[in-house]
């Protein structure tokens, strides 16, 4: 947003910058591995189809028959070598095997050093994105300090405006927080 005019303009601007970085968590910590199968889990594995890099899930149709097994069918059934492939290539651990039509992705169970490893990366990742609504929280208090100095608002309206900013982003941090606990409590689970 270009130089927002109003404190509600940069309480809104704020506010879908923080769902987005919330929503954002939430994709990221769904990728990480918890020992219970999950057709997201393949998100970001591209196989080479005709010499482009597509996404599996325009490529087969993903299923979970199972808690410990995704099934891929590819549409077409050349590329299975090359779906395999792109799965063994994806350091996500998992070794599939076909049996000509259909790839079977067995989802092996966590071993606690491997648990304790995903668990540091979920609160590395729940970090960067507290990190990121401190930031969003630094800019709209920026554009607030911009309309006073403009003095396009009283102070009162400036304290007012720094209160609420600060409300917003301490209701997201703990949204964060929640997420990360629930996603560790998944993971260190033993199964």
């Amino acid at each position: 947003m270009s130089n927002p005019t109003t404190v509600k303009e940069i309480e809104s601007g704020a506010k879908s910058r923080m769902e987005k970085a919330v929503s954002d968590l939430q994709h990221a910590m769904s990728q990480v591995r918890t020992g219970r199968a999950s057709v997201s889990l393949l998100d970001n594995v591209r196989a080479d189809y005709y010499g482009t890099p597509t996404p599996l899930n325009q490529l087969a149709t993903l299923h979970v028959p199972e808690p410990g097994m995704i099934t891929v069918q590819p549409w077409d059934a050349s590329q299975i070598s090359a779906i395999e492939k792109a799965i063994r290539g994806a350091d996500l651990g998992l070794n599939p095997g076909n049996d000509g039509k259909l790839i079977r992705v067995p989802i092996p169970p966590l071993n606690e050093e491997r648990r304790k490893e995903l668990a540091k990366k979920i609160q590395h990742i729940a970090e960067d994105h507290r990190v990121s609504l401190r930031n969003i929280r630094r800019d709209a208090n920026d554009n607030v300090k911009k309309l006073l100095k403009d003095k396009a608002i009283s102070e009162d309206d400036d304290r007012r405006a720094h209160d609420e900013i600060q409300k917003m982003t301490d209701a997201h941090i703990a949204k964060v927080d929640t997420l990360a606990k629930t996603k560790e409590k998944e993971l260190l689970e033993m199964k």
